[in-house]
């Protein structure tokens, strides 16, 4: 009986782990340790939640120009200046208030004009006559964000201060520097339409800008929702309804986050490709610098953080290729008597270099 009984326990094994390797298939039987959760090495999560905040509140006055919107985000979240251009009335210095408005940071505007000065900018020392000493009075660059309006209004001399606060965030005065206050983040709009009593920017100053952003007219449905809203509103102002929701901490504590983003050496060397091809392309006078190598770097990495990733895909590298390509790049005249534009040529460059797998 007893060889019987044990005859009878070992039959019935194999049906037993029938049953359990069954289960497993199901997902009733699966393991819930860590070894199987697959969890992002970077937490991302409340990255993503003050995205979806920051969305929430520019949604709230502006319609449509998502892709405009995710191009500020990601400069903020890269460390990065942005240059947005175009036509005059689509949104374009409103965005720019409305982003800063949606944080908690300190927020200054300069309107660019032919007789503007350097010190009307940066600062300049003045004379103080009870301690007999000369004090320096800041401008309005000493802020978080600052949004200079029409940038391709101010002559050249103008021009040239802002070269060493975008890079280095800080400026030198009378031999003394200033270290701004971080986040640092530069919003410049210009028109592309209007050029009488403009200076084309230097392109020692356009690649300083992580971005250029060039922003299209909105389709009927949102040119429709447009007007709605304008009646709807009856003579208040926009940016009222506006909620500030992220601090300067949080807004550096993102930006850490992004620089621990990961990419792989082979997605590394594809960004180089890239950046190789617009230096020996046919078609372009001017190709790209080392800094635009790194510019794609933060950039991929930003916007794999916005899709609530650690790591970067190919897929970012080429969102964040035209928007950082297209203002460091020059087209030789001949194409661009023929009407080639800089975007084509690097939707060109980015198709001819073999994505890595």
């Amino acid at each position: 009986m007893e060889h019987l009984e044990n005859q009878n326990d070992d039959t019935l094994e194999p049906k037993n782990e029938q049953q359990e390797f069954e289960k497993t298939l199901s997902g009733e039987n699966r393991k819930t340790d860590d070894s199987l959760n697959f969890k992002n090495r970077v937490d991302l999560t409340e990255l993503q939640e003050g995205i979806t905040l920051i969305k929430n509140e520019i949604g709230k006055v502006i319609v449509g120009q998502k892709s405009m919107i995710d191009l500020l985000i990601a400069s903020i979240l890269a460390n990065g200046h942005s240059l947005i251009e175009g036509v005059p009335g689509v949104a374009k210095t409103i965005s720019a208030k409305l982003l800063a408005k949606s944080l908690d940071i300190d927020f200054s505007r300069i309107q660019f004009t032919p007789d503007l000065m350097p010190s009307d900018i940066l600062g300049t020392s003045v004379f103080n006559i009870k301690s007999s000493e000369f004090e320096f009075k800041k401008g309005p660059i000493f802020s978080n964000m600052i949004l200079i309006d029409e940038i391709n209004r101010a002559p050249a001399k103008t021009q040239a201060a802002l070269f060493e606060v975008m890079e280095e965030r800080q400026i030198t005065i009378d031999g003394h520097k200033f270290l701004l206050d971080l986040p640092f983040i530069v919003l410049a709009t210009q028109n592309p339409v209007e050029q009488e009593g403009t200076y084309r920017l230097p392109e020692a100053q356009l690649d300083r800008f992580l971005f250029k952003i060039d922003i299209d007219y909105p389709n009927l449905e949102e040119e429709v929702e447009i007007i709605n809203r304008e009646q709807s509103l009856k003579g208040g102002i926009k940016t009222d309804k506006i909620t500030s929701h992220l601090s300067k901490k949080q807004i550096e504590k993102f930006q850490d986050l992004v620089n621990e983003i990961i990419i792989e050496s082979h997605l590394v060397k594809y960004i180089a490709e890239i950046i190789i091809n617009t230096r020996s392309n046919p078609f372009l006078y001017l190709g790209a610098s080392p800094r635009a190598s790194i510019a794609i770097l933060k950039a991929s990495k930003a916007f794999a953080a916005m899709n609530g990733r650690d790591f970067v895909t190919p897929e970012d590298i080429k969102q964040a290729a035209i928007p950082v390509l297209q203002h460091r790049v020059i087209v030789t005249p001949e194409r661009e008597m023929e009407g080639v534009t800089t975007k084509q040529i690097i939707k060109q460059i980015i198709e001819a270099v073999e994505i890595p797998r």
